[in-house]
Parts: C-alpha cells; structure tokens; sequence
C-alpha cells in the first residue's frame, strides 16, 4: 500500500467514526466516549500525514509512534461503546477490523523504518572505522 492510499484509509476512518458518533444515544455516556473517539479517530489520519511530512526519519518515527497511539485508542473507545452496550459489536465489526489492520500496518512501518535505520547506522560505523 502507498503512502496516498495510507492516506485515505485513515481518512475513511475518520469519516466513518464522525458518521458513527452522530449516531450515537444522546446521554452523558455516549457523549463523553463519542467525544473522545471522534478526538482519537481524526487524530490517525492527521498524525500520518504529519508523518509523511516528517522532516528527518527520527520525526517520522515519531509521529508514527504517535499514529499507532490514537488508532490503539480508537480501539479502546469503540470497545467501551461495546461494553457497556451503547452499540452492538456488530455494527461495529467493520470498523473494528479497519482500525485493526491500520494498527498492523502502522507497528510493521515502524518496524521497517527502525531497520532501516539500524542497517544505515551500522553502514556508517563500517565506513568509519575503514
């Protein structure tokens, strides 16, 4: 997946949770979990574009550290939505597994970049040492 489409799914996921939160009960529960997951869900999609602006590959860990937090989150919200039976777990299955899968993919980019940086450091210390 390339970083446009990263983009848009974590987008989507926004817009879904804007549309879910809308629909949500009106009582001081919902309102206040509702809150926190719209404030979670809207936070991934603007935190990755952050990242894909990052300015060294330190800022780009950085913020996609800060992507998997709110994406995590996200999850935990929509868990209590379920738990305290605000709203089935079926309804919400779809955008459980989409929130599942953007933390996958968000922990195996990081995994990458970390990598890559080892391999760039250890190229570096070789080089030095020559």
């Amino acid at each position: 997946m390339n970083e446009q489409e990263f983009k848009n799914r974590t987008k989507g996921l926004a817009l879904r949770v804007i549309r879910l939160v809308g629909t949500l009960p009106k009582n001081q529960a919902s309102e206040i979990i509702g809150k926190q997951l719209l404030r979670s869900a809207t936070s991934v999609g603007a935190n990755y574009r952050a990242a894909c602006r990052g300015k060294s590959p330190a800022d780009v860990l950085n913020k996609l550290a800060i992507v998997e937090e709110e994406a995590d989150e996200t999850l935990y919200w929509m868990e209590l939505l379920i738990e305290s039976e605000i709203i089935s777990e079926v309804k919400l299955a779809g955008l459980l597994s989409e929130t599942n899968e953007i933390v996958a993919m968000t922990v195996a980019s990081i995994k990458t970049l970390r990598a890559n940086q080892s391999k760039i450091q250890n190229l570096k210390s070789k080089i030095q040492h020559e």
